[in-house]
Formats: C-alpha cells, sequence, structure tokens
C-alpha cells in the first residue's frame, strides 16, 4: 500500500476557524481512518491550516515524511491562498477531497482551491464524499498507488545486457528521455560478462536446481541434442550469473539480447528469463525481477510499472497471431512467460506441474531449453508504454485469458510454434483497432483490473494515454 499525507485546510478568520475546528478534525478523523482500514500508512499534519505561516509549515512536515501523494481537505469554506502556498511546499502529486456534508461549504473551498491551482498550471486530482466512504478512500489509494509506482521508478537503473536485437527499433529507448522523464538509469552490460560468469557458476548448484525443475515440471524432454542435462544446467548458470552481476551492479531491473549471438553459440536464456520473472527458485521465494526479453527497453520499463501496481509478475509475449473465428490472440513468446502463470499459484510446484521444457526449434541453433505453458485463466490489464513521434504514450487494455480442453489447446499452439508459451487472450478491443495502432510487438499483462491506477501513472507521468475498448471504437 502507499504513503498518504493529509493537510485540512480551514477559513482564515479567527473567529470561523474556531467555530469550526471541531467539525474538520472530526471529518478529518474519518477520512484518516478509512485510509488507514485500506492498509494505507497515513501521515497527518500537526495543525489545521488557518495562517498562511501554517500552510507552509505543515505542508513542508507532511512532504518531509516522503508521503507518495499529499491529501488536501476541505470540510468547510477554506482560503484558497493557504492551499496555494501549501502546494508550493510538497512536490508529491496532490488530490483535493471535499466533504459532502451539507451543512458547510466543502466543495465550495475545494472547487476555489482547485481553480487557482489551475491557473498556475498545477496539476491535481479532484474527489468529494463522506469522508467514511470507501470508495472514496479507494480513489485516493488508486492515486497513491500510481504515485508509489511512479517515484519507484526514480534513482531506478536498468541493466541492458547487449544491444539493439534483430534491427528492433521499438526495443530501443533514448537514455536521456529516460532520465529526464522517468528518472532511470541505463547501465549497458556486455552479454560476454554474462557468459563468462555463467562459466564460472556454481556447478553444484546448477545441477541442484536442475533436479528440481526435473522433480517438479511437467517434463524435461530431452532430446540428446538441443536439449541436454548440460545444456540445461548452462542456462541455469546463465540464471545464477546475472543474479550476481544484478546484485554488484545494483540493477532494479533488465533486459537481455540474446539473439542472435547467444542464440546461436551459447544458449536461449528462456530459463533464465522466466525464473528472473518469478516469484521464486529452487532455494524458496524471492522478489521477481523484471527481465525482457531481446533487451526490450520499452518493454522492461512497462513491467517494472505493471509489477509496481499489481504486486505480481508480469507478463511478456510476442502478438503472435489473431484467430479471427473465436476472436482470440495467441500471446506467444521464447523469451518468457514466468512460470508462474501456468497456474499462478503461491506454490511452485503447482505452477510446474503445468510446465514442459521442451528442445528449442530451428530458430535458436546454440539449443538449450523453452519453458513452455499455457498461461491459466482470468482477467488481465494489458498494455505498453509505445512511442510517437518521439512522445510516450499508455497503450492499455482489459483483457481475460482463455484456456480450453486438451485437444483444443493443441490445435491452437500446433498452428504456431508448440514449444513455446502461450496465453489465449480475449482482447476488450476490436482486432482492427488493435493492430492497427498498436506501437510494439511486444505486449504486457497483469492478472486483475488495474486500469485505474495506471490512468493514474499516465495522467501523474504526464503521457498521452490510449485506451481501448469495444464501444470506443478507437
Amino acid at each position: 500500500m502507499a504513503r498518504i499525507g493529509v493537510v485540512s485546510i480551514s477559513d482564515g478568520r479567527g473567529h470561523v476557524h474556531a467555530r469550526n475546528a471541531g467539525f474538520i478534525q472530526s471529518k478529518q478523523d474519518a477520512l484518516v481512518a478509512s485510509l488507514r482500514a485500506a492498509g494505507h500508512e497515513v501521515v497527518v499534519g500537526a495543525d489545521l491550516v488557518a495562517t498562511n505561516s501554517l500552510a507552509t509549515s505543515v505542508a513542508r512536515e507532511v512532504a518531509a515524511a516522503d508521503v507518495d501523494v499529499t491529501v488536501f481537505y476541505y470540510a468547510v469554506w477554506s482560503f484558497p491562498h493557504f492551499t496555494m502556498l501549501a502546494a508550493d511546499a510538497t512536490r508529491s502529486p496532490l488530490v483535493l477531497v471535499a466533504s459532502t456534508d451539507p451543512t458547510e461549504p466543502g466543495l465550495v473551498g475545494m472547487l476555489a482551491a482547485g481553480g487557482a491551482l489551475d491557473q498556475i498550471g498545477r496539476k491535481h486530482t479532484r474527489a468529494w464524499g463522506a469522508p467514511d466512504d470507501a470508495d472514496l478512500a479507494a480513489k485516493i489509494g488508486v492515486h497513491a498507488q500510481a504515485s508509489a509506482a511512479v517515484g519507484s521508478l526514480h534513482g531506478s537503473t536498468f541493466g541492458r545486457f547487449g544491444g539493439r536485437p534483430m534491427g528492433m527499433n521499438t526495443a530501443v529507448a533514448n537514455t536521456d528521455q529516460w532520465m529526464r522523464k522517468f528518472g532511470v538509469d541505463v547501465e549497458e552490460i556486455d552479454q560476454y560478462e554474462l557468459v563468462l560468469r555463467a562459466e564460472q557458476a556454481d556447478g553444484a548448484e546448477a545441477k541442484k536446481a536442475r533436479e528440481w525443475i526435473e522433480q517438479h515440471a511437467a517434463g524435461v524432454h530431452y532430446d540428446g541434442d538441443k536439449l541436454t542435462p548440460e545444456l540445461l544446467e548452462r542456462q541455469i548458470r546463465s540464471y545464477l550469473a546475472i543474479r550476481d552481476i544484478i546484485d554488484e551492479r545494483n540493477l532494479d531491473f533488465s533486459g537481455i539480447k540474446a539473439q542472435p549471438e547467444l542464440t546461436e553459440n551459447f544458449a536461449t536464456m528462456d530459463v533464465t528469463e522466466a525464473f528472473l520473472n518469478d516469484p521464486y527458485d529452487w532455494n524458496g521465494p524471492k522478489q521477481p525481477h523484471v527481465c525482457a526479453t531481446e533487451a526490450d527497453m520499452d518493454g522492461a520499463l512497462t513491467m517494472q510499472l505493471f509489477k509496481a501496481i499489481s504486486g505480481t509478475p508480469v507478463l511478456f509475449a510476442d502478438v503472435r497471431h489473431y484467430h479471427a473465428d473465436r476472436d482470440i490472440w495467441d500471446l506467444c513468446n521464447s523469451g518468457q512467460h514466468a512460470t508462474w502463470y501456468a497456474a499462478r499459484s503461491d506454490d511452485p510446484a503447482e505452477n510446474l506441474s503445468k510446465v514442459n521444457f521442451f528442445p528449442e526449434v530451428f530458430f535458436f541453433p546454440a539449443g538449450g531449453a523453452s519453458v513452455q505453458h499455457i498461461a491459466a485463466p482470468g482477467e488481465m490489464t494489458l498494455g505498453r508504454l509505445t512511442r510517437e513521434d518521439g512522445e510516450y504514450r499508455l497503450q492499455l487494455m482489459l483483457g481475460e485469458f482463455e484456456n480450453y480442453d486438451e485437444a483444443t489447446n493443441k490445435v491452437l499452439v500446433d498452428q504456431s510454434t508448440p514449444e513455446w508459451p502461450h496465453a489465449f487472450a480475449r482482447l476488450d478491443a476490436p482486432g482492427e483497432v488493435f493492430l492497427s495502432k498498436f506501437g510494439a510487438n511486444h505486449i504486457h499483462a497483469v492478472p486483475g483490473d488495474h486500469r485505474a491506477a495506471l490512468r493514474a501513472v499516465a495522467e501523474q507521468l504526464d503521457i498521452r494515454l490510449d485506451e481501448w475498448s469495444r464501444g470506443s471504437g478507437s
């Protein structure tokens, strides 16, 4: 959850404030209790703001607590210049919240303050309702959650292993733009570092991991050529190597080019990428580390935001095929889906029981295992940060992952690449609109409906939101 600051703004006339102070305090207490009941940490201003000096000092005190979002609360008519001074004293996103108790003009206070902020171009969001209304707390929480996600990018480092893959322009972003807009630094790392570290990795650890995979997976299909125990252990040692590099260089998220150098001369990175994105490995639970295949920078950035919003691993896939007869998209990619998506269970064994490790196909002469499964069904938020004429936009939609009987699944996967993972998605976007306007070959997804928080992310980042649905037609 998030850290939320609350500052209540009052009337600047001493006798009016004295009359209203108890009323304001009771409303503020109810709002704070509601936010805390929703799981948020709340930092409350030390005093009600009834003077210009308090506007600055109280806001500065709350800002010093490093809140994700600051609520300016209006239970009564409030002098608008107090809001202006308080806003100047904080840099967090602002949510102006009005009490709708008709006995006092809280809405009037919020509108006057909001209009004043509009005049100076200070962005803010407005909300209103009874202070103990759970829906009001949820709306504030969405903006706080979005702010925490955006804030988590600032000061972070992306590890980019290799360069542009196979001429893929959409996988490469401007590092200056990333720092200016998102506060993200990019650490360039040659893929040879990964190869060198993999050769030096702990063989006993790799054997332990291989045996764990063999024990829990639906199958490890060795063929004596493209997939052998030695090749699987090479992939596992690559995972161990990149974990060491992540720790040494303090990488927050990463991407591996792989194609064609590693996939033709060393091994595919499928196992490495899948387990980096998973919330576990053979040593037990861990935090997922976002890793994008083909060193897709905007893909990794999208995944990092989606992870911060959802708290779950994030799916990475190619938009492989549209089954028009079923209105179903086959989202399929060699690099990964995290094995967690096979069942979305807290138990790794349950997920892996639905995962097959197949020999890689002709695209990848060096061989290794692909990590194959069909994603478990459920509601999904899908989208991606893309760029148009150099400017970022968030393309966003709701969807549903579907799964079918064994025979139908086989028919569908056999039409593309059966050795790779698949997610069969019904998108809340017309196929013609999606194919005409989606700005990349890669798409990302997380379970549940997180569109409200991602809308707030787009607003706070000041980027365009392209949200598609069946009814919108655009």
